[in-house]
């Protein structure tokens, strides 16, 4: 009798419907001529009728030739992770590995789950964006023998190779555009700063307005938004907009931010950017596709995904700190000409 189909069909249910042992059924799956043409063609159609499907990954990984790579981002619906995840992905098929790729939401314990279950599938190496800027738990990973590289963040230890993007030079020279245009009150639509790219950009701002001659407490306001989404960056700026002394540019964490300040401005009839400018950061793929063209960082994202790859695949076991640049990309929500 067929089993339950509420889980996987093992081979051990082969073996017990086909009244043969599973070594019998291994030698049908690898090496059929060491058993007779019955045996075999019971052994296949229990196959069959089972919709038994061997487990590839345990195969490979009992030969030592699985070539899987894990990676996981703060929240793979960000268009700027997709557009990451795909240079990994390029690399990693010129390798002739596969990708594993999940979201821990900017959730510790979720990253911990994903970890744990990727290193039980028997990846060989493993690409981060940590969701805390404790990375002992990636370290151990490496002292089992794991390979595992930071991405998007620069390693705080030497020996955890990493690919980043300077992002207080991006915040700052997105400020330095904004205080060039006149705005001398901000405000900045972040994420906590447990977060590594949130404190930097903050850090990268505060600092480019002290350059400027600006005291950053006082021409800065700055709002803590949960979830770096559209919605978040809604609630963000209808927190701005409800300033009595508004402030006359918004800065958003990044692009799906700011799409979510663009929308709330709308609803409340503030005109851009003569009401108020926006910037995001990323420059991801709407960003120069909506009503109002936005200003945004510009991040190398193929280019980072693609070299983390590498990094990975590397043949050397000497750790490697990359770092790329920024560059703004001046659009209609801070400048209003095309």
């Amino acid at each position: 009798m067929p089993p339950r189909r509420n889980r996987r069909t093992s081979i051990s249910d082969v073996a017990h419907h086909a009244g043969v042992s599973v070594g019998t059924v291994s030698n049908v799956l690898n090496r059929p001529d060491r058993v007779s043409p019955g045996t075999r063609e019971r052994v296949e159609t229990a196959i069959a009728e089972l919709s038994f499907v061997r487990n590839g990954s345990a195969r490979q990984l009992r030969a030592g030739t699985i070539t899987t790579a894990g990676a996981i981002v703060l929240d793979v619906a960000n268009p700027f992770f997709t557009d990451v995840a795909r240079g990994i992905e390029d690399r990693l098929d010129e390798a002739g590995y596969t990708l594993m790729l999940a979201s821990s939401d900017e959730d510790p314990d979720r990253e911990a789950r994903y970890l744990r279950l990727f290193e039980e599938h028997g990846v060989q190496g493993l690409m981060v964006v940590p969701s805390t800027p404790d990375v002992s738990h990636l370290l151990t990973l490496r002292d089992r023998g794991l390979r595992v590289v930071l991405l998007d963040q620069p390693s705080p230890v030497e020996a955890l190779s990493s690919v980043a993007v300077d992002d207080r030079a991006g915040a700052a020279e997105a400020t330095r555009h904004l205080v060039t245009l006149g705005h001398e009150r901000l405000a900045f639509i972040n994420g906590p700063h447990t977060i590594r790219q949130c404190a930097d950009r903050s850090a990268g701002l505060r600092s480019a307005l002290a350059e400027s001659g600006l005291d950053p407490d006082e021409a800065l306001t700055e709002v803590t938004i949960t979830s770096l989404n559209a919605d978040g960056g809604q609630a963000g700026t209808e927190q701005v907009l409800a300033l009595p002394d508004r402030p006359t540019a918004t800065m958003c964490v990044n692009d799906l931010t700011a799409l979510g300040a663009l929308r709330a401005l709308r609803a409340a009839q503030v005109p851009i950017p003569s009401g108020m400018a926006v910037v995001g950061y990323d420059d991801v793929t709407f960003a120069g596709e909506l009503a109002t063209p936005l200003t945004s960082v510009r991040q190398p994202t193929h280019q980072l995904g693609w070299r983390a790859a590498d990094l990975l695949l590397t043949e050397e076991d000497v750790p490697e700190h990359v770092t790329f640049q920024p560059e703004l990309v001046v659009r209609e929500s801070t400048t209003g000409t095309a």
